[in-house]
């Protein structure tokens, strides 16, 4: 199967192109739902996180203080190494499993980390969502409320915009309106649909 990386900075749109390759058909694996799955109470992965972090980030419903856990790792970057060495190991076999269980004419995994934690070498294409610095940072501190000094801890976390363009296959530009957005979306899945035939009539052959 075909297998797209969606990325992008945080706050440029990769979970509105992600639903719009689903709408078209594309089997979708979103990361950041699995990190969530994975912290819900029971989990062993939030068992983890409180024994390292500190059971204050637990709430009385039994469900993790993301802000909270938010303001300690990244202002620490040891403690969000530690964070990540919980996380994502869990995070990628969970991908995995879902990914070899997709029936889809192509697979789009998101992962806001994509070169960060080296899983562009999973897929076949880099799909980049691309915003500019101003407009990413007004979107994420209208969307979550975080201070500017909170968004450059996080932007500081992801690599240049510059080079993650740099190493992108393809690049869908999210400076327009939403309908400027989804149909570049459709253009690229239009693309993916074509390598993907491709790809299964030279496996065929």
């Amino acid at each position: 199967m075909l297998v797209i990386g969606l990325t992008g900075g945080i706050g440029s749109g990769k979970s509105t192109v992600a639903d719009a390759l689903a709408a078209r058909g594309a089997g979708v694996i979103d990361t950041d739902v699995i990190a969530r799955e994975l912290t819900e109470p029971g989990q062993p992965a939030l068992a983890e996180i409180a024994a390292t972090f500190g059971t204050a980030l637990i709430g009385p419903n039994g469900r993790l203080d993301r802000d909270a856990l938010r303001t300690q790792v990244f202002s620490d970057p040891d403690a969000r190494a530690r964070l990540e060495g919980i996380l994502h190991p869990r995070i990628k076999d969970r991908m995995l499993e879902r990914l070899a269980a997709l029936d889809a004419p192509y697979a789009v995994l998101v992962i806001p980390l994509l070169f960060e934690t080296n899983q562009h070498t999973l897929v076949d294409r880099v799909l980049v969502v691309d915003i500019a610095e101003t407009a990413q940072r007004e979107r994420v501190r209208r969307r979550s409320g975080l201070t500017h000094s909170e968004i450059d801890r996080i932007v500081a976390s992801q690599i240049s915009r510059a080079d993650r363009l740099a190493r992108a296959d393809d690049i869908l530009d999210n400076s327009g309106d939403l309908p400027a957005l989804l149909a570049q979306a459709e253009r690229v899945h239009r693309i993916y649909i074509a390598l993907a035939g491709d790809l299964n009539d030279h496996e065929a052959g």
